[in-house]
């Protein structure tokens, strides 16, 4: 078990991870995406961008967006990969139905769906897809080998994952400013945006708690992919990591 998913949302005795995590975004869902864009200063827009610049020479035709929420990544990674389908799954329908409005704002509904599932046990076929994503998503799993497990299983052979996940910076000075800013500023603006003082205590908890860098790759590897790697973004408070079946 890694210690990120012994951490919780709200602490309720008996209740599992994943049914606190889903009662917290779509809690937090209707000021989600500005908050979020407002805390890293627009320059999650740019790690989705790299993310999806990775699989762009693959051309895959079925995508699928794990952890998906409302949509941000699923609806980009259409625009940047044109695929035939793309399929973005998630906990939370709170989070999904402001996702379904984005995207029909955008006109990709023939392309862009989604749909509820548990990411640890999804309905779908194996080797189904020839790409997953994921974005900020991975490090709230309950189970983060089943997880990956089953990204892997409906990963058709050859096929390509592109993740990318906060994590903390290592190196001086940016390991200290990060922790303040975390610490200090992020919560009590989220806190106040949001009107959840949990949600954001949470988030950064699991950054930290997280898996990352060589660990991480290890990780990936045990649930099935080879070729794993990752590269560290934005004096590493982001990393992505690449991965093929």
């Amino acid at each position: 078990m890694y210690q990120q998913e012994t951490i919780t949302p709200y602490n309720t005795n008996g209740e599992e991870k994943s049914r606190q995590v889903e009662q917290m975004f779509d809690h937090i869902a209707p000021t989600y995406d500005s908050l979020n864009h407002r805390l890293s200063w627009d320059i999650d827009k740019a790690w989705r961008r790299k993310a999806i610049r990775q699989i762009l020479p693959y051309a895959p035709r079925k995508v699928l967006d794990i952890a998906t929420g409302t949509g941000d990544f699923a609806i980009l990674a259409a625009k940047m990969l044109k695929p035939e389908t793309l399929i973005g799954v998630d906990l939370s329908e709170g989070m999904m139905k402001i996702g379904r409005e984005k995207v029909e704002h955008e006109q990709l509904g023939d392309i862009v769906s989604f749909r509820k599932e548990d990411c640890l046990s999804m309905s779908f076929a194996d080797n189904a897809f020839d790409a997953v994503t994921a974005a900020f998503g991975i490090r709230n799993f309950q189970d983060l080998d089943k997880g990956l497990s089953e990204m892997c299983r409906v990963l058709k052979p050859g096929g390509h994952l592109s993740v990318v996940e906060l994590s903390q910076p290592v190196s001086f000075p940016m390991k200290q400013l990060f922790w303040i800013y975390s610490h200090t500023l992020l919560p009590l603006y989220g806190k106040i945006i949001s009107k959840d003082k949990h949600a954001y205590k949470y988030l950064i908890n699991t950054i930290e708690a997280f898996p990352q860098g060589e660990q991480m790759v290890g990780i990936l590897k045990k649930a099935g992919f080879r070729d794993a790697r990752f590269k560290r973004l934005t004096f590493g408070i982001c990393t992505m990591y690449i991965a093929t079946k």
